[in-house]
């Protein structure tokens, strides 16, 4: 009886253990501070126990070291220290990089090891001045030619992170996490998933975008920018636009599961409509109309599609377990409290790492649009991670 009682004990510590280690990483944008009120975004709008992680997006690269983007960001690197004295246990990254940084300035840290060097002591310096507690790489679209270097970037500020916390033991050892993609191609292209793993600590993995009007014209049809899995209708290349497949993809190439911390979007992607169709794969002339507060055609905050519900028909994409909804000629495909509960089941089912969302500011963070209290997406999610 006492060996069972052992066993049991053991069992139910594990259990624990593995709840406490699933992660809620968030992410929030530097530029969101600028949109008009009542949707501009700043660090008093932070929740501070609603996430594990956040993530400040972005620092700059200048030469080869690391440096703020914004002219206030010093305020808030100070304000976000601020929330450690509401939730001592949150972590505070930084990401660097980004789809305006491009790949120019990483190359440039990667011409030699001493460049390279220089660039990691810079983060390493950058982040304890600032009391960040790790590091996230958003190395946007690297090449066949940027992968090697990619890896050993992140190899050497893993060692670096070791290091340095060795020579101090009263620092926690420096995170470090990495956004990879969860397009086959791109992922194939420019990330060596496998090494990549093996010294970051989690991988963010970007799991939207798979639809959407692109400038190039290559997908002059409606389609969910997030679904869980593939539609009937999915033909070739098009199996894999959805988040099951990149999943099971990443830990073909050699990402552990628990280290995976699957992406879920707080905004939708828009198109024109130019038929009567309105389902799926309906003819669309063009990205929808910009939103008020986000002014970027093609995709909407999900405060601005709680407004554009008023008067639009939802619909449920049952096979992929997403919603969207069509008004006029406008159409879009998004996530609810429901099919964000989905996926975290998803998660927790198939045991990864944790949930990521892009990004709290595209959340109802003050409850003014969507009627649901603050947070209603992120508010979902963690209640399914609580269950």
């Amino acid at each position: 009886m006492a060996q069972l009682s052992l066993w049991i004990g053991i069992a139910a510590l594990i259990f624990l253990q593995n709840v406490s280690a699933f992660n809620l990483v968030c992410y929030f944008t530097s530029w969101s501070q600028y949109r008009e009120a009542p949707a501009g975004f700043v660090t008093d709008d932070i929740e501070p126990d609603l996430c594990t992680h956040l993530i400040y997006a972005f620092a700059n690269i200048s030469g080869n070291q690391i440096t703020h983007y914004e002219w206030n960001d010093a305020t808030t690197y100070e304000n976000l220290r601020g929330l450690k004295t509401r939730n001592p246990k949150l972590k505070i990254l930084l990401s660097v990089g980004g789809a305006k940084l491009g790949s120019a300035p990483f190359r440039n840290i990667n011409t030699s090891p001493a460049t390279r060097s220089e660039f990691v002591a810079s983060v390493i310096s950058f982040l304890r001045t600032n009391n960040f507690d790790g590091l996230d790489v958003a190395w946007n679209e690297p090449s066949q030619n940027d992968k090697r270097h990619l890896v050993k970037l992140v190899q050497d500020l893993n060692v670096a992170f070791r290091y340095e916390a060795r020579r101090n033991p009263e620092r926690q050892n420096l995170i470090l996490s990495v956004a990879v993609p969860a397009g086959k191609e791109a992922i194939d292209n420019g990330f060596d998933i496998q090494n990549i793993a093996r010294f970051a600590d989690f991988l963010n993995v970007l799991s939207f975008n798979f639809h959407g009007y692109w400038p190039d014209h290559s997908h002059p049809y409606t389609g969910h920018g997030s679904p869980l899995r593939k539609s009937r209708a999915d033909r070739g290349s098009a199996s894999a636009y959805n988040v099951d497949y990149a999943i099971r993809y990443l830990k073909t190439k050699g990402a552990p599961t628990r280290k995976i911390i699957m992406g879920i979007p707080t905004y939708g992607q828009t198109f024109t409509l130019s038929s009567v169709q309105t389902g799926v794969g309906a003819p669309a002339s063009g990205p929808g109309l910009a939103g008020t507060f986000t002014k970027s055609a093609g995709t909407l905050a999900y405060y601005e599609i709680c407004s554009f519900n008023h008067g639009a028909t939802k619909e449920n994409i049952e096979e992929q377990q997403v919603p969207y909804s069509y008004k006029g000629n406008q159409w879009v495909g998004y996530e609810d409290e429901t099919s964000v509960q989905i996926k975290v089941q998803y998660a927790k089912n198939n045991n990864l790492g944790g949930i990521m969302i892009w990004s709290l500011d595209q959340d109802d963070f003050s409850g003014t649009f969507c009627k649901k209290g603050n947070y209603p997406l992120l508010a979902a999610i963690k209640n399914e991670l609580n269950k």
